[in-house]
């Protein structure tokens, strides 16, 4: 995913240190070429070498080291990053590059860093508090650094409060977030729909589908990673959301239908990648319920057409896409959906594809619009989404 991205990572003096190792293991996996700038005191914490051996590259400490190849090297690092992640990043340090301090050679090279900036504040409550810390946090937003706020839990000092560095995991994804794609969806808000519906039977029982909302959720990563404002509104899944989107949970399809509509007009783009559930129980309270669970009686409805009324109020310059799971007959079955609901795009895959359909980290779509077919091969939902996206901004 980083493969041809140069991360920078600076690690200063705290103990969350040991932490950085992980995020560099994690990087080097994605295919990035990392580099590591510690300053002494992080030293006390984790050695150079952990560093060098996981980069297989010079952790670099001093800035008069003249144990390699000669260049400019505080220069020459900040105009090889693609990004520059300082974590854990300590008061004095925070206190240094606010104030335009460059005393070493970690602080020397982020002012000299034209590239995305990410600092991750880990110190004491009583530290991070502290009104000067909390000033020079907002200078430093102020020029242009993306700051990671620190999360609340039991510190390594003993106390319990905020302060603490966040997971690896979350590190990782700020660094995703600002160089794993190009940004061709910036300033593009983008509404996705995930994952089933559920129509309440009675407090035991319910109506859905087999849909766990895996295509959907990697559509709304996607288009972050390219730089949309996403909202993802989604059934029941058991997938962790992706990062800085803004998710709207939903049970019904009554409550997705009034979510999706209260968004809708503000998107520049609705894939709507949900399934669905087409029945729901009618008069729930009025249902017959024998001793015997075959001899339930259920009265159904059905459920409103989601896709059917956003295309129904489709404004100027907007791109609605929809999906279709069919069991036979993909292309003709899509293409009446697509004449039908009046959108602009029919995603399309079969249940009868091995590898397609719900459940699976894959698929096999076809994209459908009133002037094209584009069957795309066996691939990755990730990659899937990309395909999507890369439709919907051709067209």
């Amino acid at each position: 995913m980083l493969k041809g991205k140069s991360v920078l990572i600076g690690v200063t003096g705290g103990i969350a240190a040991y932490k950085m190792a992980g995020v560099c293991s994690s990087l080097i996996k994605l295919h990035a070429d990392v580099d590591v700038m510690m300053t002494e005191n992080a030293c006390n914490f984790i050695t150079p070498i952990t560093f060098e051996s996981l980069t297989s590259s010079k952790c670099m400490v001093d800035t008069f080291d003249r144990n390699f190849q000669f260049d400019i090297r505080h220069i020459s690092a900040a105009q090889k990053a693609d990004v520059l992640l300082i974590a854990p990043a300590t008061a004095n340090v925070i206190g240094k590059l606010a104030n335009g301090i460059a005393d070493d050679m970690l602080t020397t090279t982020a002012l000299a860093c034209r590239c995305d900036k990410i600092i991750a504040p880990a110190m004491n409550t009583n530290m991070f508090v502290n009104p000067v810390v909390q000033d020079n946090i907002e200078k430093l937003k102020k020029y242009g650094w993306t700051v990671i706020p620190p999360e609340s839990g039991r510190l390594a000092c003993g106390a319990i409060g905020t302060g603490k560095m966040p997971s690896e995991e979350v590190l990782i994804s700020y660094i995703l977030r600002s160089i794993a794609c190009n940004k061709d969806l910036s300033g593009k808000k983008v509404l996705v729909t995930a994952g089933p519906t559920c129509e309440t039977i009675d407090p035991v029982r319910y109506i859905t589908n087999h849909s766990t909302g895996k295509m959907g959720y990697a559509i709304a990563n996607r288009a972050m990673l390219r730089g949309a404002d996403v909202t993802l509104i989604t059934g029941k899944t058991q997938i962790q959301p992706p990062p800085f989107v803004n998710v709207v949970p939903v049970v019904s399809a009554e409550e997705m239908y009034n979510e999706v509509i209260e968004n809708a007009d503000s998107a520049d783009i609705i894939i709507m990648a949900a399934a669905v559930a087409d029945y729901r129980p009618k008069n729930v309270s009025d249902q017959k319920i024998k001793k015997s669970d075959s001899d339930m009686e259920i009265k159904l409805e059905r459920t409103k057409d989601i896709l059917k009324e956003v295309c129904k109020h489709k404004r100027n310059g907007q791109f609605i896409c929809g999906f279709s799971m069919e069991t036979e007959n993909l292309i003709e079955n899509s293409r009446k959906k697509l004449e039908k609901k009046n959108c602009d795009m029919i995603a399309a895959n079969s249940l009868k594809c091995e590898g397609a359909g719900f459940g699976t980290d894959t698929n096999i779509i076809t994209l459908i619009t009133n002037d094209s077919i584009n069957e795309l091969p066996f691939m990755t939902k990730e990659q899937a989404a990309d395909r999507i996206l890369d439709a919907i901004i051709s067209i």
